[in-house]
């Protein structure tokens, strides 16, 4: 029997994204978890886009590295937050403790803080990565 986390885990439902919803991947890179995005694109439907899609969008992920400019995951969250429509699901995917290129939460608060993002507990959303939910200031839930 699996928990109620456990198997909103396997379905991607805890990124609050739904069927047909566009989602837009940041950063993408080859250390990226495909079962994160197979999970995505089986409960949206919906195959991920790319930074480079030009319409508005339903969520976002961001896959974000220690190493990468704190100031550049800022005006990332920015220019993501700006094709979100009506203030849909935003995630910062960070790989876990212990992992190649682990980032600091406190780093990716920080940057969201000068987004204008507050940042969420870190969540484990697979066996290396972790996810951190922003929501915009003033946001509620």
């Amino acid at each position: 029997m699996c928990s109620v986390n456990q198997t909103a885990s396997d379905n991607a439902e805890e990124f609050g994204f739904h069927q047909g919803d566009i989602v837009q991947e940041w950063l993408w890179d080859d250390d990226v978890d495909d079962s994160i995005r197979a999970k995505i694109e089986n409960l949206t439907g919906e195959d991920l886009v790319d930074e480079d899609y030009d319409s508005a969008v339903d969520g976002v992920i961001i896959w974000w590295r220690d190493g990468d400019d704190e100031d550049e995951l800022s005006d990332v969250i920015v220019d993501a937050y700006a094709v979100l429509g009506d203030d849909g699901p935003l995630w910062v995917l960070t790989p876990k403790p212990g992992r190649p290129g682990a980032a600091s939460s406190s780093t990716v608060q920080s940057a969201a803080k000068t987004a204008g993002m507050n940042a969420a507990t870190p969540l484990t959303i697979s066996k290396d990565w972790n996810g951190i939910h922003l929501r915009a200031f003033g946001k509620g839930r």
